[in-house]
């Protein structure tokens, strides 16, 4: 008789059954976690380390949250000091040291006539709570209640700030046309096309049969993060500023993703030099820990007392991780490092773009960098655009990931790959990012059929 072993069938690895519980517990809501099927157990800086040993370059960076990366020094330092204080974590809106800190950092980054007679609320973790707050504060100190927002626009997941988002059908919300070049809604592009959008705004508010009754407030953001990293002319925001301020509307600028120092400049609207009446901020201020306020004018402090409250807003912890995050940003200037390092990868990004049919535009402003997919083999409409081609935009994001480089996809149609990498990276670590992209696409062009069924996307000067 013969007596044979027999072996255990070896267990599946640990990450795949995260994944697979994940998959069976969590909402059918669940976004991230379907494009990017890892599970992250350690992360510093740039790098993010897998459950499955693997490495990836991180340059999603919490959707833009981590300016400093993932587990700063000085981050983890301010949390811990906090911590070994014997500090009370949970405050409601009462003052603290942490707190004042906090503050009197944020103030000293503000535009002079916010810094100076500013006011600010604390809202609770969200950048959406941030942006409901400021529809409640101009709608109590205007007695006004409409809106004015922008196609293509991104304030939130909350029901208002959906409303005003660009893929929201909502009658107390006012649609008005961004200045989006590539793809731009009066076929004409650059100034002209920025000229008529001003116009169409100014029209609307003036011509007392357009249907359109002075708005308690107007919403936009310098540079549109999920309708595709649009930046908006300086001279079309200064142009919305003495339009709002002329008619006596309150300008809202949503800085939830555009600020400390993603875009070149310490917050957008420093690039054009308007000062808002109401300025939203979240993400990056948190240093990596949910925090949300706005700072706006004071004249428009018309609340009374608990008028606007939050069980969280006082996170202790996020403001000792905001204040630490602000002051490095700041004394590092890395607001300009941003806008230098920022325009060498989009000078990359454009040489890319040029042997490349496949991407129909490239933009952005600092480390806030988008690439537009397209038909090539589609026809070209007045302005030289074709239609977008987000099939091949999710291949490219898979690509990427195959290549341990995480990017994030926005846009109208899911066809602009965005890249927000933190702004502490090196000039090495962006080569190592534009090399991995540039592999994957290459990649992604030679596996992925046009969107009708075509031969696949090719390089310029290639034959199919």
């Amino acid at each position: 008789m013969v007596l044979t072993e027999t072996v255990p069938a070896a267990a599946p690895p640990a990450h795949e059954g995260i994944l697979r519980r994940q998959s069976l517990r969590e909402s059918a809501a669940r976004t991230y976690a379907r494009s990017l099927p890892i599970v992250p157990v350690r992360a510093r800086g740039l790098t993010i380390e897998g459950a499955d040993g693997r490495r990836y370059l991180d340059c999603l960076s919490g959707a833009g949250t981590l300016a400093l990366g993932h587990n700063h020094p000085v981050v983890l330092e301010a949390i811990r000091t906090v911590l070994d204080s014997g500090a009370p974590l949970h405050v409601l809106d009462l003052a603290t040291p942490v707190k004042d800190a906090f503050t009197t950092e944020l103030f000293a980054t503000l535009p002079g006539e916010l810094a100076e007679k500013g006011r600010i609320q604390f809202c609770g973790p969200a950048g959406t709570d941030a942006v409901e707050a400021a529809f409640k504060l101009v709608r109590t100190a205007t007695g006004r209640d409409g809106l004015m927002a922008f196609s293509g626009a991104y304030h939130g997941m909350t029901s208002q700030a959906l409303a005003a988002s660009g893929g929201a059908q909502h009658t107390s919300v006012v649609r008005l046309p961004y200045p989006y070049d590539y793809r731009c809604p009066f076929r004409t592009g650059g100034e002209h096309g920025a000229e008529l959008a001003a116009r169409w705004t100014e029209s609307l508010l003036d011509d007392p049969k357009s249907g359109v009754s002075q708005p308690a407030g107007m919403i936009l953001e310098p540079v549109q993060g999920e309708g595709g990293v649009i930046p908006a002319p300086d001279g079309w925001l200064r142009r919305m500023r003495e339009i709002t301020a002329a008619r006596r509307i309150p300008l809202i600028v949503d800085e939830v993703q555009t600020g400390v120092g993603r875009t070149g400049a310490f917050w957008a609207v420093d690039h054009s030099g308007i000062v808002p009446d109401v300025i939203v901020l979240s993400k990056a201020i948190g240093g990596s820990l949910p925090l949300a306020v706005i700072v706006y004018r004071e004249e428009l402090d018309a609340w009374q007392p608990g008028a606007h409250a939050g069980t969280f807003r006082g996170n202790q912890l996020a403001m000792a991780a905001g204040a630490a995050t602000l002051a490095y940003v700041r004394t590092n200037g890395l607001a300009r490092r941003a806008a230098e390092l920022g325009a060498r990868m989009l000078d990359r990004l454009t040489s890319l773009a040029a042997a490349h049919d496949c991407i129909g535009d490239v933009r952005g402003r600092g480390l806030m960098l988008g690439i537009e997919l397209v038909d090539r083999t589609a026809d070209a409409d007045a302005t030289g655009a074709r239609p977008a081609d987000p099939q091949l935009a999710a291949a490219l994001q898979h690509a990427c990931l195959d290549r341990g480089l995480i990017v994030e996809l926005g846009g109208r149609q899911s066809a602009v790959v965005r890249l927000l990498p933190p702004l502490t990276i090196t000039d090495e670590q962006a080569d190592a990012i534009l090399d991995r992209l540039a592999d994957a696409l290459t990649a992604a062009v030679r596996t992925t059929p046009g969107p009708t069924g075509s031969s696949p996307t090719t390089m310029r000067g290639t034959t199919p």
